[in-house]
This record gives structure tokens, sequence and C-alpha cells, in this order.
């Protein structure tokens, strides 16, 4: 599988009264490794978006291993964990410094109209994107 990595430095602001990263600030981090992937995919989401899509998320869970502190640079590793051309799942990582996984976690996600909601097969208005993810989700299968 394709993994990207992308850095976050851990402001204050995302920490709660114990300078620990509160619980919430994690997904805003998925959002982060989700756009770099699409990026690194040679994709951008914020286009399929000014092209009338949108791909909100419709499940998400996080398991919490270690705490993240302020002033600590977090990595988060993400990937196409599944999809079948409607649905999309990415997997994330998030590593401390020391390389151990804090928090684990998926993000489900379908392809909606902007004006109506109303979902869409991925792979029929994205065919070049559709094959990128088949080949990111089989990369390293070999």
């Amino acid at each position: 599988m394709f993994v990207s990595e992308v850095k976050v430095d851990v402001r204050y602001a995302e920490t709660d009264q114990m300078g620990v990263v509160y619980h919430a600030n994690y997904l805003v981090w998925f959002e982060i490794g989700r756009t770099s992937l699409i990026k690194d995919l040679g994709f951008s989401y914020s286009q399929m978006e000014r092209d009338g899509f949108l791909a909100p998320v419709i499940d998400a869970n996080l398991s919490y291993k270690k705490s993240m502190h302020y002033g600590e640079t977090a990595s988060i590793r993400t990937w196409v964990d599944s999809y079948d051309g409607f649905r999309t799942v990415y997997a994330y990582e998030v590593l401390n410094p020391k390389g151990e996984v804090a928090v684990t976690g998926q993000t489900h996600h379908i392809v909606v109209k902007k004006d109506s909601f109303r979902p869409v097969r991925f792979k029929n208005y994205y065919p070049e994107w559709h094959d990128a993810y088949e080949k990111a989700k089989k990369q390293g299968e070999d």
C-alpha cells in the first residue's frame, strides 16, 4: 500500500489543561494526512469541491495509545485501507517523536454532489483518481 506521511507540530491551542493533545484534534490531523495523501497521489480535494463534489465523513474511529504533548512533532501516516469505487476508507497512524504509535484510526467517506448531497460512484466521475486508489491500496501486496 502507498503511505503518505506528513509532520505536524503540536500547538499549544491543541492541548488541554494537562498539556496533552485534546482527543478531537486527532480528527483534524487525520484531515491533514488525508489531504496530503490525495496530493501525493497527484490530485486535489479542493479541485473536486470546485467541480461540485464533496467527500463527507460517514464514520470515524480512533484508538488512543499514547499521549502527545505541546512542543512535540507528530508524524501522520495515511493510506487507503479499502476502496470499492463508491466508499473509501482511509487509515491513519499518528506517531510521537520516538516513533511510537500514539493514535490509530479510520475515516469512511463517500462522494456526493455538492448541490444535492446525492451519493455518486466516484470512479464514474474521476476514473484516473479511481485507478490511483486501486493502485495505492495494492502497492506492497506483491
